[in-house]
């Protein structure tokens, strides 16, 4: 998977109140058939029962959102809740399948995300980035997998889930840092008695991406009802799809002029040299390759040691190695439960161990290297007539040396720094012919092992604490958690670049040709890599809650939360010495990273009910503050705060508004990540990729007075792949991220429409001071470079470095790109939430039926992001593209329709992508635009027995193909993290309660 500029920008910089539901709430009835509970927004008044109220008193409950318990089940800010059913109705083990399908979230790390990869899950709502919201578990702060200090969702387990509440907007005076987007919380079964046990499988309808799990828990209540303890186990085994296994991705495609043709990597395994064209030395044109093959787009082997010149069908199709969905296996045990020991002192606690593995593998290792050859060597690997191009090419560079010797310049053909190991400088005798020949080698090392990525992550949780009442309608909680996860991944396929150099310039490595490595160069060359990473959280806290008085007009005490807590995050990242040292090709080299920050916080929070049941039916007012010391210099003290209100001019609608204020501290990556390399989809404004109308004599000074040579201006051996290697690194001096979040909305609840719960909320989020690679990564730094900013001497245009030849060719040559503060994001929308259900007076498998309805859509109105503020925006919102990354369509929505009679339960989903345009209104791809999406799922749940439900259910049931995009996507021709690219997909699943 290709990041993108939006995207590197958020990784280094995926109910209405709190009871209108986003899919529809069941009950388990007598006769075993899931039955939708009957209300979506309880009523505040609670006097009577609504048609379809159940009637239950469930006491004061604690909102996704708020600290404060409440009776009425209402939010000031925007929630949805997904319900555990939505989980086993969809196939979906993992719980990416589900939040992944709500319109408020933009897919991140899936499991489809190849490269990058890390087998990981992850939640990126309103497309802000996934460090921007904060996953809870049971309302409290969840183990990080890596020092980005973002959650895994493959260690929530999806089968214990009671529900997910998904808030919309910042939560930072409530929960702390992180919560700019919103925040996501996943409630476990509290309530579980007995044995509940059972399993699924599911495979495509190919054949292949086998998937299948097992669990297990154990509940039951101690010392007579005083406490509960739950106990509980998962196993969970995804198999793999390479993207052979599939014909739209099987092939690496690109654009052509009037379709999309074969594409493919220019680093082939018959070896491609080439030459430039010419250099200068004080004034003088040494003519370098002029005439032979070499020159231009290179020499192609393709029959061993006698070369053609390198046409793109000679591109090397990468893309059957790579998977297209990634094997995963889990193993989660765990348990928690409470105690109370006396009055007022109950004592829980919560343990979780995960282990996660999960493999990414790519295509075998391409090689762009600069290698000094010597010629006696070389002219027994090639023909007689590629011998004596290279004998004429090393003629006209040993006079392009003495020329620069005799001028007291430096040499053209310097010194090559590799990694670990310097290549000898290219030297020529004082007179006479030259020894050597300094060629640029792109080479694909198939005769070695693709790449394979192992990750072998644990993770550990462990909670205990203590609450109760203090006095009357006074509760304390208090709690500490230590969680910790280590990584230890090994890679195979590496190569040594400095040892490649070095081999290949002394003959024992030929490259002239496919197959041609003998054992020993394989040997020589080759490196198994390593290396771990671990991540700590720590949360101390204490709080007060409760009810303080009542006024004499209202109908409920003014409710107030307020408390204490510390929080100390650290992460290490440690890399064997051939990933530090940057002598390794294939992964991305990288630094240690090293670093810790703690923080003290004090909150508050104040609920006061103003009227009810007078003039107006209902008027309450909220706020909420936090006062956080950060041990960060750059950071130090910072307040959080928020206000809102909810009003009920009749029971039938209720409005309601917030303001939030929140912050985001940077984390321990972005603070005190070492270097590290990537490979970023960008383009080279210098090469032929940018459009003939724009290459203007303006752009073609400024590639000149950058590094590029005159006559490889606009050429196409400039920029021969369409990803760029640039580097990228923390920085300690990080300030605090800033976001204003503004929401209104109104919920309505018709009594002359029972069961009928509608929800409207806008949404509007700013952050500032946004944390980013500078100029928003590779792919920004070479527009505003050459197309903003216009200027060689500025600090972005000097962070480009590139080879003799003009090209960005790896090694020192690379595009440099740091953490600051200079970015910002814009998200502006509205959500819509509807649920209703509908009794019917007949049934064919029990006495009545019952028809449920939920639709859960948004409209994004602005999705913007500003890489360097003062500079223009770029808009997002119906955009995707090298700019943008996954497609970010203005409409989007999941709905639901169940029929529900007796024991049998069916019901299809319908998932909506919105249509979206290419966000290059400069380049025109083949694939401008992708129209809407629509997939359809189809589910059935029969309740055996009493004790035993069967679930059977097809995933996109009419067999939807993704669209397929060229040079301008993410992986696989396509998106996979937004587009199905399983095609139908079968499941069944069975489940025990005992």
């Amino acid at each position: 998977m290709r990041s993108t500029l939006r995207q590197r920008l958020m990784a280094t910089t995926l109910l209405i109140g709190a009871a209108t539901v986003a899919s529809p709430a069941w009950a388990q009835a007598q006769d075993s058939s899931p039955e939708p509970a009957a209300s979506s927004e309880a009523d505040p008044n609670a006097g009577e029962q609504d048609p379809g109220s159940s009637g239950v008193d469930t006491g004061d409950v604690i909102i996704t959102g708020s600290r404060i318990a409440r009776r009425d089940l209402t939010s000031t800010s925007p929630l949805a809740v997904v319900q555990d059913e939505e989980f086993s109705l969809s196939g979906s083990v993992n719980v990416e399948q589900v939040i992944n399908a709500l319109p408020q979230v933009v897919p991140g790390a899936t499991a489809f995300s190849n490269n990058p990869g890390g087998g990981v899950a992850t939640l990126n709502l309103r497309g802000l980035g996934s460090q921007r919201n904060l996953v809870l578990v049971n309302g409290r702060r969840y183990v990080f997998y890596d020092p980005s200090q973002v959650v895994d969702l493959n260690t929530i387990p999806a089968f214990l889930l009671d529900s997910v509440d998904v808030v919309t907007g910042g939560a930072s005076a409530v929960y702390g840092s992180d919560a700019l987007a919103g925040v996501t919380n996943f409630r476990l079964r509290t309530d579980l008695e007995g044995v509940l046990a059972g399993g699924q499988v599911s495979i495509t309808e190919d054949g292949d991406g086998r998937r299948y799990n097992v669990y297990g828990a154990l509940g039951t209540k101690l010392g007579d009802g005083r406490g509960n303890i739950t106990i509980y186990g998962e196993y969970y085994n995804r198999g793999s799809i390479f993207q052979s296994g599939r014909p739209f991705s099987n092939f690496a495609l690109s654009d052509g002029a009037t379709s999309l043709v074969p594409g493919g990597s220019a680093n082939v395994p018959q070896g491609r040299f080439a030459a430039p064209a010419s250099v200068t030395v004080n004034g003088t044109a040494f003519n370098i390759a002029a005439g032979t093959n070499y020159v231009g787009n290179g020499a192609f082997f393709g029959t061993p040691g006698v070369s053609t010149p390198y046409a793109a069908a000679n591109a090397y199709n990468y893309a059957p190695s790579n998977y297209l969905m990634v094997p995963q296996e889990r193993w989660t045990l765990g348990g928690y439960g409470e105690y109370e020991v006396g009055d007022g002192i109950k004592l829980y606690g919560e343990v979780a161990f995960i282990n996660n593995r999960v493999e990414n593998e790519l295509a075998a290792t391409p090689v762009t290297q600069g290698v000094n050859l010597n010629l006696a060597t070389v002219c027994t690997q090639v023909s007689a007539a590629d011998c004596t191009q290279l004998t004429t090419i090393a003629n006209n560079q040993a006079a392009a040396v003495r020329a620069a010797t005799a001028a007291g310049l430096a040499n053209p053909f310097g010194q090559l720094a590799a990694g670990t190991g310097v290549v000898p400088a290219l030297s020529v005798p004082a007179t006479g012919p030259a020894t050597q020949v300094r060629l640029t080698a792109n080479y694909r090392v198939t005769q070695i092992a693709n790449r394979n990525a192992a990750d072998d992550r644990n993770a550990y949780r462990m909670l205990v604490g203590s609450r109760g009442e203090v006095f009357e309608g006074i509760n304390y909680d208090l709690y500490y958690m230590y969680s910790r996860t280590k990584n230890a991944q090994v890679q195979e396929g590496n190569i040594s670049r400095s040892a490649f150099a070095t081999n290949v310039a002394n003959g024992t490595c030929n490259i002239f040709g496919l197959n041609q490595l003998s054992d020993t160069c394989i040997e020589n060359v080759s490196i198994l890599a390593q290396n771990q990473e671990e991540s700590v959280l720590h949360v101390a806290q204490g709080s007060l809650s409760g009810n303080l008085f009542q006024l004499p007009w209202a109908s409920a005490p003014v409710g107030i939360a307020a408390g204490v807590e510390w929080r100390k995050m650290a992460a290490e990242f440690i890399p064997d010495t051939a990933l530090s040292s940057g002598d390794v090709v294939g992964f991305n080299a990288g630094d240690p990273t090293a670093g810790s920050y703690n923080v003290k916080e004090v909150f508050g929070e104040l609920r006061i009910p103003i009227i009810a049941d007078s003039f107006i039916n209902r008027f309450e007012i909220s706020a909420a503050g936090r006062y956080s010391d950060y041990s960060l210099d750059a950071v130090g003290t910072v307040p959080t705060y928020s206000i809102g209100a909810e009003l009920a001019p009749v029971r039938d609608i209720t409005f309601r508004a917030q303001y939030q204020r929140a912050v985001r501290a940077p984390n321990v990556q972005e603070l005190f990540g070492g270097s590290s390399v990537g490979f970023p989809a960008a383009t080279d404004p210098c090469s032929s990729r940018t459009p003939v109308a724009g290459r203007t004599d303006a752009l073609r000074l400024l590639c000149e007075r950058t590094g590029v040579p005159q006559a490889n201006v606009f050429q196409a051996f400039l920029q021969p792949n369409d990803q760029i290697e640039g580097t990228f690194g923390g920085n300690p001096n990080l300030e605090e991220e800033v976001g204003d979040t503004y929401t209104a909305g109104f919920i309505f609840r018709p009594s002359f429409i029972p069961r009928l719960n509608l929800a409207v909320d806008y949404y509007k989020i700013k952050v500032a001071n946004a944390i980013g690679a500078a100029g928003g990564g590779v792919a920004g730094i070479l527009n505003l470079c050459y197309n903003v900013i216009a200027d060689a001497n500025s600090a972005l245009c000097q962070s480009i470095t590139r080879d003799q030849q003009g090209i960005i060719s790896g090694g020192p040559n690379v595009v440099n790109a740091g953490n600051a503060n200079l970015s910002a994001f814009n998200a502006e929308g509205v959500d819509a939430q509807l649920d209703y259900n509908v009794p019917l007076n007949f049934g064919v498998l029990g006495n009545t039926s019952r028809l449920n309805f939920y639709f859960l859509g948004s409209y994004t109105r602005k999705n913007s992001y500003t890489p360097v503020v003062g500079l223009d925006r770029v808009e997002c919102a119906g955009k995707f593209g090298l700019n943008c990354g996954n497609p970010t369509p203005k409409y989007k929505w999941s709905s639901r329709l169940s029929l529900l009679d007796g024991p049998l339960t069916t019901t299809v989903r319908w998932r909506y992508v919105g249509k979206t345009r290419d966000d290059d209104d400069e380049t025109d791809y083949f694939v401008e635009s992708l129209k809407a999406y629509n997939l359809f799922d189809l589910a059935f749940s029969l309740g055996v027995t009493d004790t035993a439900t069967m679930t059977f259910g097809i995933n996109n049931l009419f067999d939807k193909k993704p669209p397929i995009i060229g040079s301008n996507q993410e992986q696989a021709n396509t998106y996979p993290g937004t587009y199905d690219v399983l095609g139908r997909d079968f499941f069944v699943s069975v489940n025990f309660r005992m």
